[in-house]
């Protein structure tokens, strides 16, 4: 249905809540119905110093060091960051600058871990089994130890969402299972055969929230999930107000405003999150990786990733270790030449192309698609000027104007854009995929914000600067006027001595000097 019809529809009550725009791309759900398979250890795992949203982690091993399944080889180095731990028992071999998984092909400081085989496990962290009667900030606690952050993609550290805010108290959990991009599987095979583990893991989340409510959004073109959750909640006794809501396949009924406002009909403002509005959402890979944390007492060190794409030979689902470089996994499903193909780490709509395959899976690797020149050539064609059909506009599900914010980028007009609210765009790629111009329109976004955060830096640093050069002026002028003050104070209590022979004491004395004196 048209945005436009969609959404007078909706204004007359004849249909749910529905967020504005969104599109329907090929689904490509070629792993939907592939069980998941445990992938084998790597030779060599790579562990870059920063697999989450905030600053890099340190390193606390060097070369040499002997490390378990499970020991913290890095540490946090701020409050928004989560630790990383050894993937696997071995020796650490390098700790040196290795690409990573960014179109320009950069590198960061990364841990090499030369595996043994034996994946021996670091017992340091015990279960907590009787976690209903815990306080939420030891839960909380653990979540940050054991190296939590989005699995959805976003990687923003869990515990830092896990807090209880009396100002603003949740009242509902909302499980995120839809997985609307193209191609990815791994949540829906996650549901479908870790169901009871996810809503232990809800359980924890609402004990440690205060939240009486729940709900799991499942898209209709994963009905095995929405089959397996359905009976695990009609088995639970305890989950009476937790129901599993079934919505029509759009993208990105993923995003989080998206799928809130779908669910509950609250709007989150902008600059808000969803704690404003008695709200929490949390992806089900995070929720299975908060039970293995709380439940079995195991960081993240693996996660499930989709392997497909129209060029590769066995597209899967694998239990994978982080730090297992791609390219092995690659040549595990039957693909060892790239040329002429194009490795996107994520989804097509929001991942990210790379130059190549040699970087390790980390833990925002939720897809890792091979498509053909003529896949990419149907998506990445020459760039025309804008027609100004409005296409892109009816399609943006935070209603921007995306023709209009482009060109503010891209004429660098950063604070107009700023002020036609560039920041409320969620990157989606909806509006690059139906412009018939092909407008990169995300790039540009992706480029002012980049500016824009740029010269904000600047201007704190600049700020910083004027502000300790105004307090050293004034330390400086306190200093001299204490100085003087001291100099004064010395003055009055101590006056200067007259030496007698001097003869400003000689003139002194014969201007005293009486005139029968001088006679």
């Amino acid at each position: 249905m048209p945005a436009t019809l969609r959404n007078l529809a909706q204004r007359l009550g004849m249909m749910a809540h529905s967020f504005p725009g969104g599109v329907h791309p090929d689904q490509h759900k070629l792993t939907g119905a592939s069980p998941i398979e445990i992938c084998e250890l790597a030779p060599v795992h790579i562990l870059p110093m920063k697999q989450h949203i905030g600053a890099p982690c340190s390193p606390l091993v060097h070369i040499g060091d002997k490390v378990l399944r499970g020991q913290k080889i890095a540490k946090s180095k701020g409050y928004v960051s989560v630790p990383v731990h050894a993937p696997t028992s071995g020796t650490i071999v390098k700790i040196e600058e290795h690409p990573i998984a960014h179109p320009s092909g950069m590198g960061m400081a990364s841990i090499f871990i030369e595996t043994d085989g034996d994946d021996a496990v670091d017992e340091t962290l015990e279960p907590i089994t009787d976690w209903m009667n815990t306080d939420p900030a030891v839960l909380r606690e653990r979540a940050r130890m054991c190296g939590l952050a989005g699995l959805g993609g976003a990687v923003f550290p869990t515990f830092i969402k896990l807090v209880r805010d009396k100002r603003f108290p949740i009242e509902t959990v909302i499980l995120n299972g839809v997985e609307c991009e193209p191609y990815l599987t791994s949540d829906h095979r996650l549901m479908a055969e870790y169901t009871e583990d996810i809503l232990t893991g809800m359980r924890i989340i609402q004990h440690m929230v205060g939240a009486s409510a729940g709900i799991i959004a499942i898209e209709d073109n994963k009905p095995e999930a929405l089959t397996a959750m359905h009976e695990a909640l009609a088995n639970a006794d305890d989950m009476n107000h937790v129901r599993v809501v079934e919505l029509p396949t759009r993208y990105p009924q993923g995003g989080e405003k998206q799928l809130i406002y779908s669910l509950t009909g609250l709007e989150i403002p902008a600059g808000k999150l969803p704690m404003h509005v008695g709200v929490i959402c949390q992806n089900v890979a995070t929720t299975k990786a908060l039970y293995d944390a709380v439940v079995l007492g195991k960081p993240l060190t693996e996660r499930i990733v989709t392997l497909s794409g129209d060029a590769l030979p066995d597209p899967a689902n694998l239990l994978v270790r982080i730090g297992t470089p791609v390219r092995r996994l690659f040549a595990r499903q039957g693909l060892e030449d790239f040329t002429g193909l194009q490795i996107v780490h994520g989804g097509p709509m929001m991942g990210e192309r790379l130059k190549g395959p040699d970087i390790p899976v980390v833990k925002s690797t939720n897809g890792l698609l091979a498509l053909s020149g003529n896949a990419i050539k149907a998506a990445h064609t020459v760039e025309q000027p804008c027609i100004r059909c409005g296409h892109c506009s009816e399609a943006c599900p935070v209603s921007l104007v995306p023709n209009l914010l482009a060109d503010q980028c891209r004429s660098d007009q950063f604070d107009k854009a700023e002020s036609y609210q560039l920041f409320d765009c969620i990157e989606c790629g909806c509006c690059s995929y139906v412009c018939p111009s092909n407008i990169p329109l995300v790039h540009y976004f992706r480029y002012g914000k980049g500016q824009l955060a740029l010269e904000r830096r600047e201007q704190a640093f600049a700020e910083a600067s004027r502000k300790r050069s105004e307090s050293r002026d004034a330390r400086i002028e306190c200093e001299k006027a204490e100085k003087a003050a001291r100099r004064s104070r010395v003055r009055k209590t101590h006056p200067p001595k007259v030496d007698s022979n001097s003869p400003a004491k000689d003139a002194k004395s014969a201007a005293n000097t009486k005139p029968d004196e001088k006679q």
